[in-house]
């Protein structure tokens, strides 16, 4: 996020790190990613570490409570420590665990107020992609090449388990439902644009929404065998492409089909070819397109969890309009 949030508290930030024995002299605000909030912590003798505050109450399994997407982010969190430590994955960047005396306390999560949860990780000399970034085909088939290993991975025990569907279908039915009713008038300065937005494309958003329950329905019952999927390995989720390709941003690990994670790192026939020669699973067309179906819903989704709430023209907010526009352009073709 480009924004810091209002109301966290640097100090209590701080006195949080304490848990890694880590005594910042400075933290730095990085504007990075889209969703949660990191700083890079800088101690007296120059060590550096990134932290990461997760701001729960808009991860997609937030609908259950605050509880219940901590523990789902520290199982998220959890199974990257694992794949990194016991499964040998170096190019896992995982997050740290707490200094504790036993091996059981140590955690790789601390709850930072009601809302946010704090990780820290590695700090990493290395620049990352970005989202929507083509990556020229030698970079390509590393990184499917790194999925085919994750992949063939067993799972750690504390894997969350990835649920076909919408996670936040409620609010964005009730959007198409009544567009002119979804948004608070005195909500912000997008409120408009999305009653606008969502009127013109709501008849074609709602076929849409019918043809994935549909594609939905066919894929819980063809129940295929799922594998330790990262759920985000786009560009902008790896560290020195085309060199290292360390993927960062476990936070969507969960056990799924391939397609999951292989529609967003490549289409290219013989990157396919290759991720079936190195596991010997043959990426189903339809299951790739229908997890593009699902991402642009998701992000339709998360655009609207922001401007329903009170919210300002920032350009964190600007983000998100272009990232709704672009979502319902994608869905209307």
């Amino acid at each position: 996020m480009k924004d810091q949030p209002t109301d966290l508290d640097l100090s209590a930030l701080a006195d949080t790190l304490a848990a890694w024995e880590v005594a910042p002299a400075s933290l730095t605000y990085a504007p990075v990613g889209f969703g949660d909030h990191h700083w890079t912590a800088r101690t007296a003798d120059g060590r550096r570490w990134f932290v990461t505050v997760a701001d729960l109450a808009h991860k997609p399994y937030c609908g259950a409570g605050v509880d219940a997407a901590r523990e789902g982010l520290r199982r998220a969190m959890d199974t990257a420590a694992s794949l990194n430590a016991d499964a040998g994955l170096d190019f896992v960047v995982a997050p740290l665990r707490t200094v504790s005396s036993t091996a059981v306390s140590a955690a790789t999560v601390r709850r930072l107020g009601d809302r946010y949860a704090v990780s820290v990780f590695p700090y990493l000399d290395a620049s990352a992609g970005h989202f929507g970034q083509e990556l020229p085909p030698e970079h390509r088939r590393l990184l499917v090449e790194r999925l085919a290993v994750l992949h063939r991975t067993p799972a750690p025990a504390v894997t969350p388990v990835h649920r076909p569907g919408l996670p936040d279908r409620a609010p964005l039915e009730e959007a198409l439902r009544e567009p002119s009713d979804a948004f608070a008038p005195d909500s912000g300065p997008y409120a408009e644009r999305c009653r606008a937005l969502l009127t013109d494309s709501a008849r074609g958003l709602r076929h849409r929404l019918g043809e994935f329950d549909e594609r939905t329905a066919r894929l819980i019952r063809q129940a295929p065998t799922p594998v330790v999927t990262h759920g985000e390995p786009h560009p902008g989720n790896v560290l020195d492409p085309g060199g290292r390709n360390l993927l960062v941003d476990w936070d969507t690990v969960a056990l799924a089909v391939p397609e999951r994670d292989l529609w967003l790192c490549s289409p290219d026939p013989d990157d396919l070819a290759r991720y079936e020669e190195l596991t010997g699973h043959r990426p189903d067309r339809d299951r790739l397109s229908y997890y593009a179906l699902r991402w642009a819903f998701d992000d339709v989704a998360a655009c609207l969890d922001v401007f329903r709430a009170p919210h300002a023209a920032t350009p964190d907010t600007e983000q998100a309009w272009e990232g709704l526009t672009g979502a319902v352009a994608r869905l209307n073709v």
